[in-house]
């Protein structure tokens, strides 16, 4: 096992030919380092020869083209007709408009007194001395983020305040969180991050929260702030309860890159993690993706190897292996990222291309014990990211074994299924940070939506909508429409699925999936049988 063979090499205890040869030489030329930045790949072993980096070198340059386009306020966003301005969230003298800059340092100062009152009392709950915890409620964009942050940066008993996210319209799930409140409500501030203020999975989790407010005989706006658009059913509703604050969200900010914005600054900031820092590693990183000189740049490296992996039709899949558990949540924020930016049917010539990349992962050495067998002995459909983090932290000096760390162990565990790997012929690079910190975290970030539009480049496509999540919620609130009208046409004679179906114009296996779920929750509907070709259903 490679695992086995890599723990007697950390040990000392197996001889030099066991080592893979590996040129020297090619691994320093194939090492990108800017200075200034704490960030280095390794792509040796992604073969991104000669012959190809000069294939793309044209391609690469239109890249940095287009990106420069963007930066400058470009319209990138052609369906909804915005910009796309996240990189200008950790650089604000890149706002091209005056008036919008000016704007946008307003509320960055409202925001940072506002994270000031709270932290430090000023504004406090009608019952309790200062709020002590946080719940946060959003999906997609508005809870990745910020929970990897959280998770990463945080330094639990030791936060200033402690978080909870509701990230998803689970009504066991949103209870879950809320019975961990339970008995704290009164210290506990929740905020509401909804860009429409509309997504049905955030209100119906605001809901929810402000029922159980309402049930401890608490005053839920006086324990609430809205992260929103100015003018959306939530800004107004935040306003008409007389909620805490109401904080501005940019139309020209997507949801998958807001982490930067007061998304991703409100709820990690009020838990106490360095917001300056991983703003600055982010503009560190933005500095460094903006070198012209291809094989200088590392999200450049990054996108080329995206391509050269997957022939730039996705034809593998991307695992994602941080050797860290405080980066354990990194793949899951990189699925959104990368996936919803990527995953298109059209170019941008309208060309019919289904394009994307898919991206799983966990954490190293965790997934050596799961799937790194597949990855090493099965079909060879992927190419794996590793991020390697240089500081182990923690008890750091205690020794398992003689001169042999758990940190020895770890970094052992990565080089040897690097290695592993390898030997296969399978595909990988190596992205190195000295530790997980707000300013290297920042830059990680960073790194990958830089990397995600040079490739949305490389392919033509858009990286900045998401014509499918449109679709899916479009879906669902006709399946929600089609409810109301089942109900109505139940009676207390047994009805099939396909009856009901035809009398409410929607396909029989859609009727017997909503009235089926709604008879398993005592929603007042009867159900007898439970094969869907057999099963009536009455009130």
């Amino acid at each position: 096992m490679a695992n086995d063979r890599t723990a007697e090499s950390a040990a000392g205890t197996n001889s030099r030919e066991t080592f893979m040869s590996q040129d020297f030489d090619q691994y320093c030329q194939c090492t990108c380092a800017p200075e200034g930045s704490p960030v280095s790949i390794d792509y040796s072993l992604m073969d991104l020869n000669e012959a190809f980096l000069s294939s793309m070198e044209g391609p690469m340059q239109q890249a940095f083209a287009a990106m420069a386009d963007l930066e400058a306020g470009a319209i990138a966003n052609p369906d909804e007709n915005r910009m796309v301005g996240h990189y200008w969230l950790r650089d604000f003298d890149r706002i091209p408009d005056e008036a919008l800059r000016e704007e946008v340092r307003r509320d960055d100062a409202a925001l940072r007194q506002l994270i000031s009152d709270i932290s430090g009392g000023k504004i406090a709950p009608p019952s309790a001395p200062q709020f002590r915890q946080v719940l946060s409620i959003g999906i997609g964009g508005s809870a990745l983020g910020p929970q990897l942050v959280s998770d990463a940066l945080g330094q639990d008993a030791g936060d200033r305040m402690k978080i909870h996210y509701l990230d998803n319209t689970d009504p066991e799930g949103i209870t879950r969180i809320l019975n961990r409140l339970e008995g704290s409500l009164r210290e506990t501030l929740c905020i509401v991050i909804s860009k429409s203020g509309g997504t049905p999975e955030t209100r119906n989790g605001m809901l929810l929260a402000e029922a159980a407010w309402k049930s401890a005989g608490l005053d839920f706006g006086k324990h609430a702030v809205a992260i929103t658009g100015p003018g959306s059913k939530l800004d107004k509703y935040a306003e008409a309860n007389g909620w805490i604050a109401r904080v501005p969200m940019y139309d020209w900010v997507g949801g998958r890159t807001s982490v930067m914005s007061s998304v991703g600054l409100l709820p990690i900031g009020l838990q106490g993690i360095d917001i300056d820092q991983f703003l600055a590693g982010a503009r560190a990183m933005d500095g460094a993706t903006r070198e012209g000189i291809t094989q200088n740049n590392p999200a450049a490296i990054l996108a080329l190897g995206w391509h050269r992996a997957t022939g730039g039709r996705g034809k593998k899949d991307m695992v994602v292996l941080p050797y860290k558990d405080r980066l354990e949540l990194f793949s899951k924020y990189l699925q959104q990222l990368v996936m919803e930016s990527l995953g298109k049917e059209h170019d941008l010539e309208g060309n019919v291309v289904e394009q994307g990349l898919t991206v799983y992962g966990n954490k190293g050495s965790t997934d050596q014990h799961a799937y790194v067998q597949q990855l090493r002995d099965g079909v060879n459909n992927f190419f794996a990211v590793f991020i390697e983090v240089l500081k182990d932290g923690g008890n750091s000096r205690f020794e398992v074994e003689p001169g042999i760390t758990a940190g020895d162990y770890l970094s052992g565990f990565f080089q040897g299924t690097r290695q592993a790997l390898a030997e296969k012929g399978r595909a990988s690079m190596t992205i190195t940070v000295d530790e997980v910190s707000p300013f290297t975290l920042g830059s990680l970030i960073a790194l990958f939506e830089r990397a995600v539009g040079f490739y949305a480049s490389l392919v033509a496509i858009n990286a900045y909508h998401q014509p499918g999540v449109e679709a899916g919620k479009k879906a669902a609130a006709t399946i929600l429409a089609v409810q109301q009208k089942l109900v109505s046409l139940l009676g207390d004679a047994g009805q099939s699925a396909g009856e009901l179906g035809e009398k409410a114009g929607c396909p029989a296996d859609v009727a017997f999936r909503v009235l089926r779920h709604l008879a398993m929750n005592d929603r007042g509907i009867r159900m007898s049988g439970r094969h869907p070709s057999a099963a009536k259903f009455s009130k």
